[in-house]
């Protein structure tokens, strides 16, 4: 009796042990004023609520605590636990990041068609991370100008990119250049820039319609901003502490729709704006927006052969 009131003292101690409280370090790429920084904060405490003596999140803060290039890496290296950040701000460590972008299928359906378990594959492998999920879905990029243009050619334009669309601007023609995006407000203000792509929302989180006139219409690719977590890190939660995570993850990720109403506030804010909407007609439209993924597929293919045609098949409708 005594072997085994030992042992089960021993296992109940284990458990314990195991269930420890973990604190994970988060940093997010984007300002604390923006509306994504404040939905992660609402998810942040609906888990540390819940997760006491479990998992907690202690949020360090955003581009002022760290660059936004610079957060994929710490990820990756364990300099911080997790993420809110978007692919394109760490393809210098996996090119396949940048493919977040040009996803068509709803963050849902991505769970249920094969195409997180292709993403995670790639993740765990080629960035020691481990990707937990999508908070910002069903927004499109635009492209924003200070000066005028009839059909899609950006030739003469300097135009501020992220890597998400750089290879699309260039085949459009236009010189382009790379800022975080605090400086994307006096490279407007000087001339530095003629335009810059971002997505329907968000621009009045940086005063920048102040500085922009017009908007091109139609969007394209998905915006992308998800959380992302070391995968050491990941691997050492216990399993009640993964469903925990995942559990709370996807409840953000179920808020997505949300976006829809988002997008069609800015729609109406810009216009109260004076930005002027730059429309081509619908065969130019299709061209245009079929040459944004022709373009953004190529790229990722001949970065990846591998994987490439794999997510293009997953991420595609």
């Amino acid at each position: 009796m005594k072997k085994i009131a030992f042992a089960a003292t021993a296992m109940l101690f284990a458990l314990h042990a195991g269930a420890q409280e973990v604190t994970l370090r988060l940093v997010s790429a984007f300002a604390e004023n923006t509306q994504y920084v404040k939905n992660l904060e609402g998810f942040m405490k609906k888990l540390n609520a819940e997760g006491k003596g479990s998992v907690q999140i202690n949020f360090i803060g955003g581009p002022k605590a760290m660059p936004p290039f610079e957060v994929g890496n710490a990820v990756r290296t364990g300099v911080v636990d997790m993420a809110m950040t978007t692919g394109a701000f760490y393809t210098n460590i996996m090119p396949e990041a940048d493919a977040l972008k040009l996803t068509q299928i709803p963050a849902p359906e991505l769970r249920k068609n094969g195409g997180y378990e292709l993403i995670n594959k790639i993740w765990n492998e080629k960035a020691n991370m481990q990707y937990l999920g999508r908070v910002i879905d069903f927004t499109p990029f635009h492209l924003y100008l200070t000066k005028k243009i009839d059909k899609p050619d950006l030739a003469g334009l300097k135009i501020r990119i992220t890597p998400v669309y750089r290879e699309f601007f260039q085949a459009l023609g236009a010189t382009v250049m790379q800022t975080a995006p605090g400086e994307v407000y006096t490279a407007l203000e000087r001339g530095v820039v003629d335009g810059y792509g971002w997505p329907i929302n968000g621009i009045f989180d940086f005063n920048w319609h102040e500085k922009t006139k017009f908007r091109v219409d139609p969007g394209f690719y998905n915006a992308e901003v998800s959380l992302i977590m070391n995968l050491g890190k990941w691997r050492g939660f216990t399993q009640a502490q993964r469903d925990l995570m995942m559990r709370h993850v996807i409840a953000f990720e179920a808020q997505n729709d949300s976006w829809k109403k988002v997008n069609e506030e800015d729609i109406r804010r810009q216009a109260q704006a004076g930005i002027q909407v730059i429309s081509f007609d619908a065969a130019t439209a299709k061209q245009y927006y079929d040459k944004a993924y022709e373009v953004g597929w190529a790229s990722i293919i001949k970065a990846s052969p591998q994987y490439g045609p794999q997510m293009r098949k997953l991420f595609s409708k």
